[in-house]
């Protein structure tokens, strides 16, 4: 008879998802965070999963391999790193004519990544590739984007949503400025 997963009690899914959203920015192996907290990777594994709480023992270890507090795991990021009120937007500043707004949070784990962007007319990215999902919503003008070797044109209240690690390139095709909202992982700036 296969034994029933017991459910991950409220306390744990923060902690696992932390652990993991921590090993992975640091580029750690688990077997890495084993070597460095003295724990072994199963047990991190488990906790990783939500599996098993570590004891504070355990977790101090963690923090200290993964070079934090461990408040980390226990606390909420404060509600000014939650929080985006429309009066304060947050301007990203970069070498291009695109205007980035992030909509998302600013607490530095995030792993998803949330931005309005305005692209001028004539305006076209060069093809690229990288880790994780995109989502892309158009509100307003027109979006010429290539995946692959298909090209879509999408006008406002279309969308394209895709695995990021295939190629793909996008324009303003349009002749007024393409407004649309980008969701993705993993967080790029």
């Amino acid at each position: 008879m296969a034994r029933a997963k017991r459910p991950a009690s409220a306390n744990q899914l923060p902690i696992a998802s932390a652990v993991r959203a921590r090993r992975h920015r640091l580029g750690l192996t688990l077997q890495e965070l084993a070597r460095k907290s003295g724990l072994s990777a199963p047990f991190l594994s488990q906790v990783e999963r939500g599996q098993t709480t570590p004891s504070i023992t355990s977790l101090i270890a963690i923090a200290q391999a993964l070079q934090v507090d461990i408040h980390y795991f226990i606390n909420p990021p404060p509600s000014s790193q939650v929080v985006r009120r429309a009066k304060e937007p947050e301007l990203l500043e970069t070498a291009t004519p695109i205007r980035y707004v992030r909509l998302s949070g600013g607490h530095p784990e995030r792993q998803m990544e949330a931005l309005l962007m305005s692209i001028p007319p004539g305006s076209t990215a060069p093809s690229t590739a990288r880790e994780g999902e995109g989502f892309y919503y158009v509100l307003e003008g027109e979006l010429k984007m290539t995946l692959g070797k298909e090209t879509f044109v999408l006008g406002p209240g279309d969308s394209a949503h895709f695995d990021q690690r295939h190629s793909f390139q996008m324009a303003n095709s349009g002749k007024r400025i393409l407004r649309m909202l980008w969701v993705g992982t993993p967080a790029i700036f």
